[in-house]
Protein backbone atom coordinates (compact mmCIF):
# COMPACT_ATOMS: atom_id res chain seq x y z
CA UNK A 1 0.00 0.00 0.00
CA UNK A 2 2.84 2.42 0.82
CA UNK A 3 4.39 1.75 -2.60
CA UNK A 4 1.01 2.45 -4.24
CA UNK A 5 0.76 5.83 -2.49
CA UNK A 6 4.28 6.73 -3.64
CA UNK A 7 3.68 5.75 -7.26
CA UNK A 8 0.35 7.48 -7.35
CA UNK A 9 1.66 10.66 -5.78
CA UNK A 10 4.30 11.19 -8.44
CA UNK A 11 1.66 10.90 -11.14
CA UNK A 12 0.80 14.51 -10.26
CA UNK A 13 3.47 15.43 -12.84
CA UNK A 14 2.07 17.76 -15.48
CA UNK A 15 3.56 16.51 -18.73
CA UNK A 16 1.04 18.28 -20.90
CA UNK A 17 1.33 21.83 -19.80
CA UNK A 18 -2.33 22.02 -20.64
CA UNK A 19 -3.09 22.98 -24.19
CA UNK A 20 -3.74 26.14 -26.12
CA UNK A 21 -6.33 28.80 -25.84
CA UNK A 22 -5.85 31.63 -28.22
CA UNK A 23 -5.95 34.96 -26.44
CA UNK A 24 -3.96 34.90 -23.18
CA UNK A 25 -0.62 33.64 -24.53
CA UNK A 26 1.58 34.31 -27.52
CA UNK A 27 2.34 30.66 -28.21
CA UNK A 28 0.46 27.45 -27.53
CA UNK A 29 1.57 26.69 -23.99
CA UNK A 30 -0.97 28.01 -21.48
CA UNK A 31 0.80 29.44 -18.45
CA UNK A 32 -0.31 28.19 -15.05
CA UNK A 33 -1.21 24.61 -16.03
CA UNK A 34 1.74 22.89 -14.35
CA UNK A 35 2.66 23.02 -10.69
CA UNK A 36 3.85 20.84 -7.82
CA UNK A 37 5.91 17.84 -9.01
CA UNK A 38 5.55 19.09 -12.58
CA UNK A 39 8.73 17.34 -13.69
CA UNK A 40 8.04 13.91 -12.12
CA UNK A 41 7.97 11.15 -14.74
CA UNK A 42 5.05 8.71 -14.46
CA UNK A 43 5.52 5.04 -13.58
CA UNK A 44 4.73 2.60 -16.35
CA UNK A 45 1.03 2.43 -17.09
CA UNK A 46 -1.89 4.28 -18.65
CA UNK A 47 -3.34 7.51 -17.25
CA UNK A 48 -6.25 9.78 -18.07
CA UNK A 49 -6.09 13.39 -16.97
CA UNK A 50 -8.75 16.07 -17.29
CA UNK A 51 -7.96 19.76 -16.88
CA UNK A 52 -10.92 22.00 -16.07
CA UNK A 53 -9.72 25.59 -16.17
CA UNK A 54 -11.22 29.02 -15.69
CA UNK A 55 -9.27 32.07 -16.83
CA UNK A 56 -10.34 35.64 -16.16
CA UNK A 57 -8.64 38.95 -16.91
CA UNK A 58 -9.56 42.63 -17.05
CA UNK A 59 -6.17 44.11 -17.90
CA UNK A 60 -4.07 44.34 -21.04
CA UNK A 61 -0.42 45.30 -20.56
CA UNK A 62 1.66 47.34 -23.03
CA UNK A 63 5.32 47.04 -24.02
CA UNK A 64 6.42 48.77 -20.79
CA UNK A 65 4.20 46.70 -18.53
CA UNK A 66 1.67 49.49 -18.02
CA UNK A 67 -2.08 48.95 -18.20
CA UNK A 68 -3.52 49.85 -21.60
CA UNK A 69 -6.34 52.43 -21.16
CA UNK A 70 -9.61 50.87 -22.18
CA UNK A 71 -12.34 48.40 -21.31
CA UNK A 72 -11.25 44.76 -21.35
CA UNK A 73 -12.89 41.48 -20.36
CA UNK A 74 -11.65 37.97 -20.90
CA UNK A 75 -13.46 34.95 -19.43
CA UNK A 76 -12.56 31.46 -20.60
CA UNK A 77 -13.71 28.00 -19.57
CA UNK A 78 -11.42 25.29 -20.80
CA UNK A 79 -11.44 21.47 -20.67
CA UNK A 80 -8.53 19.35 -21.89
CA UNK A 81 -8.62 15.56 -21.89
CA UNK A 82 -5.12 14.11 -21.78
CA UNK A 83 -4.16 10.49 -22.44
CA UNK A 84 -0.74 9.37 -21.18
CA UNK A 85 0.93 6.01 -21.74
CA UNK A 86 4.22 5.34 -19.98
CA UNK A 87 5.53 2.37 -21.94
CA UNK A 88 7.95 -0.39 -20.88
CA UNK A 89 10.14 0.47 -23.88
CA UNK A 90 13.63 1.55 -22.75
CA UNK A 91 15.59 4.19 -24.68
CA UNK A 92 18.92 5.68 -23.53
CA UNK A 93 18.34 4.31 -20.03
CA UNK A 94 14.88 5.85 -19.68
CA UNK A 95 11.43 4.64 -20.64
CA UNK A 96 9.35 6.00 -23.52
CA UNK A 97 6.23 8.05 -22.72
CA UNK A 98 3.61 9.13 -25.28
CA UNK A 99 0.62 11.39 -24.81
CA UNK A 100 -2.13 13.34 -26.56
CA UNK A 101 -4.07 16.41 -25.40
CA UNK A 102 -7.53 17.21 -26.79
CA UNK A 103 -8.80 20.66 -25.70
CA UNK A 104 -12.23 22.28 -25.89
CA UNK A 105 -12.81 25.88 -24.82
CA UNK A 106 -15.45 28.58 -24.41
CA UNK A 107 -14.37 32.23 -24.50
CA UNK A 108 -16.20 35.49 -23.86
CA UNK A 109 -14.06 38.49 -24.83
CA UNK A 110 -14.66 42.25 -24.91
CA UNK A 111 -11.91 44.60 -26.07
CA UNK A 112 -11.97 48.39 -26.48
CA UNK A 113 -8.91 50.65 -26.45
CA UNK A 114 -9.59 54.28 -25.61
CA UNK A 115 -8.66 56.76 -28.35
CA UNK A 116 -9.12 54.32 -31.27
CA UNK A 117 -11.99 54.65 -33.74
CA UNK A 118 -12.69 50.96 -34.56
CA UNK A 119 -15.76 49.47 -32.95
CA UNK A 120 -15.20 47.43 -29.78
CA UNK A 121 -14.39 43.76 -30.29
CA UNK A 122 -17.04 41.62 -28.60
CA UNK A 123 -16.77 37.89 -29.30
CA UNK A 124 -17.97 34.59 -27.81
CA UNK A 125 -16.93 31.16 -29.07
CA UNK A 126 -17.08 27.49 -28.13
CA UNK A 127 -15.11 24.95 -30.14
CA UNK A 128 -12.31 22.42 -30.36
CA UNK A 129 -8.84 23.85 -29.73
CA UNK A 130 -5.44 22.86 -31.14
CA UNK A 131 -4.60 19.22 -30.37
CA UNK A 132 -1.15 18.43 -28.96
CA UNK A 133 0.71 15.13 -29.48
CA UNK A 134 3.94 14.16 -27.73
CA UNK A 135 5.18 11.00 -29.47
CA UNK A 136 8.67 11.09 -27.99
CA UNK A 137 9.13 11.72 -24.27
CA UNK A 138 11.84 9.93 -22.29
CA UNK A 139 11.63 9.50 -18.51
CA UNK A 140 14.43 8.76 -16.06
CA UNK A 141 14.03 8.32 -12.32
CA UNK A 142 16.23 7.80 -9.30
CA UNK A 143 15.62 7.35 -5.61
CA UNK A 144 15.03 11.07 -4.97
CA UNK A 145 14.75 12.60 -8.43
CA UNK A 146 13.01 12.31 -11.80
CA UNK A 147 13.69 13.82 -15.23
CA UNK A 148 11.63 13.94 -18.42
CA UNK A 149 12.65 15.25 -21.85
CA UNK A 150 11.35 15.08 -25.39
CA UNK A 151 9.54 16.75 -28.28
CA UNK A 152 5.98 17.22 -29.46
CA UNK A 153 3.74 19.22 -31.76
CA UNK A 154 0.59 21.34 -31.59
CA UNK A 155 -1.60 20.95 -34.66
CA UNK A 156 -3.90 23.79 -35.89
CA UNK A 157 -7.12 21.80 -35.45
CA UNK A 158 -8.99 24.65 -33.76
CA UNK A 159 -10.85 27.38 -35.62
CA UNK A 160 -8.87 30.59 -36.12
CA UNK A 161 -10.18 33.90 -37.44
CA UNK A 162 -7.84 36.89 -37.49
CA UNK A 163 -10.68 39.35 -36.85
CA UNK A 164 -12.17 37.31 -33.99
CA UNK A 165 -10.56 37.70 -30.58
CA UNK A 166 -11.92 34.52 -29.00
CA UNK A 167 -10.78 32.03 -31.64
CA UNK A 168 -10.13 28.63 -29.99
CA UNK A 169 -7.16 27.88 -32.27
CA UNK A 170 -3.91 29.68 -33.05
CA UNK A 171 -3.79 29.16 -36.81
CA UNK A 172 -0.24 27.78 -36.87
CA UNK A 173 1.79 24.70 -35.97
CA UNK A 174 4.06 24.69 -32.92
CA UNK A 175 7.00 22.35 -32.35
CA UNK A 176 7.96 22.20 -28.69
CA UNK A 177 10.94 20.77 -26.84
CA UNK A 178 10.45 19.74 -23.21
CA UNK A 179 12.87 19.32 -20.30
CA UNK A 180 11.76 19.02 -16.70
CA UNK A 181 12.58 17.45 -13.40
CA UNK A 182 11.63 16.99 -9.76
CA UNK A 183 13.93 16.69 -6.74
CA UNK A 184 12.79 15.34 -3.39
CA UNK A 185 14.47 17.33 -0.65
CA UNK A 186 14.18 14.85 2.22
CA UNK A 187 14.70 11.11 2.65
CA UNK A 188 10.98 10.49 3.16
CA UNK A 189 10.24 12.36 -0.11
CA UNK A 190 7.65 14.63 1.46
CA UNK A 191 9.29 17.86 0.24
CA UNK A 192 9.57 18.40 -3.51
CA UNK A 193 10.86 21.10 -5.85
CA UNK A 194 10.13 20.88 -9.57
CA UNK A 195 10.43 22.70 -12.86
CA UNK A 196 9.08 21.99 -16.35
CA UNK A 197 10.59 24.02 -19.21
CA UNK A 198 9.46 24.21 -22.84
CA UNK A 199 10.83 25.93 -25.93
CA UNK A 200 8.28 26.58 -28.69
CA UNK A 201 9.02 27.12 -32.39
CA UNK A 202 6.07 28.32 -34.48
CA UNK A 203 5.26 28.15 -38.17
CA UNK A 204 3.62 30.94 -40.17
CA UNK A 205 0.04 31.90 -39.40
CA UNK A 206 -1.47 31.46 -42.83
CA UNK A 207 -4.33 33.94 -42.51
CA UNK A 208 -2.18 36.84 -41.26
CA UNK A 209 1.06 35.80 -42.99
CA UNK A 210 2.88 36.37 -39.72
CA UNK A 211 5.33 33.97 -38.07
CA UNK A 212 5.25 34.31 -34.26
CA UNK A 213 8.62 34.43 -32.53
CA UNK A 214 9.95 31.57 -30.43
CA UNK A 215 8.72 31.25 -26.83
CA UNK A 216 10.40 29.92 -23.69
CA UNK A 217 8.34 28.97 -20.63
CA UNK A 218 8.86 27.19 -17.39
CA UNK A 219 6.36 26.20 -14.73
CA UNK A 220 7.53 25.42 -11.20
CA UNK A 221 6.23 24.18 -7.89
CA UNK A 222 7.38 23.56 -4.32
CA UNK A 223 5.25 21.28 -2.16
CA UNK A 224 5.00 19.38 1.11
CA UNK A 225 2.98 16.18 1.49
CA UNK A 226 1.31 14.84 4.65
CA UNK A 227 -0.62 11.81 5.91
CA UNK A 228 1.41 9.16 4.07
CA UNK A 229 1.43 11.40 0.96
CA UNK A 230 -2.34 11.49 0.70
CA UNK A 231 -2.43 15.31 0.95
CA UNK A 232 -0.10 17.94 -0.55
CA UNK A 233 0.08 21.70 -0.21
CA UNK A 234 2.46 24.19 -1.75
CA UNK A 235 3.15 27.07 -4.12
CA UNK A 236 3.22 27.03 -7.92
CA UNK A 237 4.05 29.56 -10.61
CA UNK A 238 5.30 30.26 -14.12
CA UNK A 239 7.70 32.42 -16.10
CA UNK A 240 7.30 33.04 -19.84
CA UNK A 241 9.25 35.02 -22.42
CA UNK A 242 9.00 35.54 -26.17
CA UNK A 243 12.69 35.23 -27.10
CA UNK A 244 12.65 36.12 -30.82
CA UNK A 245 10.59 38.72 -32.66
CA UNK A 246 7.56 38.12 -34.84
CA UNK A 247 8.24 38.28 -38.57
CA UNK A 248 6.06 39.06 -41.59
CA UNK A 249 5.18 41.93 -43.89
CA UNK A 250 2.61 43.33 -41.44
CA UNK A 251 4.98 43.32 -38.42
CA UNK A 252 6.09 46.89 -37.69
CA UNK A 253 7.65 46.58 -34.21
CA UNK A 254 9.59 44.24 -31.97
CA UNK A 255 7.15 44.05 -29.07
CA UNK A 256 7.62 40.77 -27.22
CA UNK A 257 5.40 39.09 -24.65
CA UNK A 258 6.46 38.17 -21.16
CA UNK A 259 4.45 36.94 -18.19
CA UNK A 260 4.93 35.73 -14.62
CA UNK A 261 2.55 34.16 -12.15
CA UNK A 262 2.36 32.65 -8.66
CA UNK A 263 -0.27 31.10 -6.41
CA UNK A 264 -1.25 28.27 -4.03
CA UNK A 265 -1.91 24.63 -4.86
CA UNK A 266 -3.41 21.70 -2.96
CA UNK A 267 -3.67 18.06 -3.94
CA UNK A 268 -5.11 14.89 -2.48
CA UNK A 269 -5.49 11.23 -3.38
CA UNK A 270 -8.67 9.14 -3.25
CA UNK A 271 -7.15 5.62 -3.03
CA UNK A 272 -10.39 3.66 -3.55
CA UNK A 273 -10.92 5.44 -6.87
CA UNK A 274 -7.21 5.53 -7.78
CA UNK A 275 -7.76 9.23 -8.43
CA UNK A 276 -5.55 12.24 -7.83
CA UNK A 277 -7.13 15.71 -7.45
CA UNK A 278 -5.20 18.97 -7.75
CA UNK A 279 -6.56 22.51 -7.37
CA UNK A 280 -4.44 25.53 -8.26
CA UNK A 281 -4.97 29.29 -8.65
CA UNK A 282 -2.18 31.38 -10.17
CA UNK A 283 -2.25 35.17 -10.45
CA UNK A 284 -0.30 36.89 -13.21
CA UNK A 285 2.00 39.86 -12.61
CA UNK A 286 4.65 41.98 -14.39
CA UNK A 287 3.24 41.09 -17.82
CA UNK A 288 4.10 42.84 -21.07
CA UNK A 289 2.16 42.84 -24.35
CA UNK A 290 -0.35 40.36 -22.96
CA UNK A 291 -3.51 39.91 -20.93
CA UNK A 292 -3.00 39.75 -17.17
CA UNK A 293 -5.38 37.84 -14.95
CA UNK A 294 -5.86 34.68 -12.89
CA UNK A 295 -5.95 31.01 -13.85
CA UNK A 296 -7.80 28.48 -11.68
CA UNK A 297 -7.33 24.83 -12.60
CA UNK A 298 -8.99 21.68 -11.27
CA UNK A 299 -7.04 18.62 -12.45
CA UNK A 300 -8.26 15.04 -12.13
CA UNK A 301 -5.79 12.22 -12.82
CA UNK A 302 -6.99 8.63 -13.06
CA UNK A 303 -4.59 5.70 -13.01
CA UNK A 304 -5.54 2.43 -14.73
Amino acid sequence: MKRFFFLFSIVCMCLTGGASFAAPSHGHHANGFDGIEAGSPPPQGFYWRMYTVYYTADQLKDNKGKKVPGDFRMNMAFVANTFIYSTPIEVLGGNLVVQAVIPVSYADMYYKVYGFKPEPLNDRRFNLGDICVDPLLLAWRGERWGVIAGSGVYMPTGEFKANKGASPGKGFWTFRNTLGGTVYLDKEQTWSASIMARYEIHTAQRETRTTPGHDFHFDWGVGKSFFNKLFTIGVAGYCSWQVTKDTGKNVTNDYRERAFGIGPEIGFIIPDWMLLVNLRTVWGFEGRNTWQGATTALILTKIF
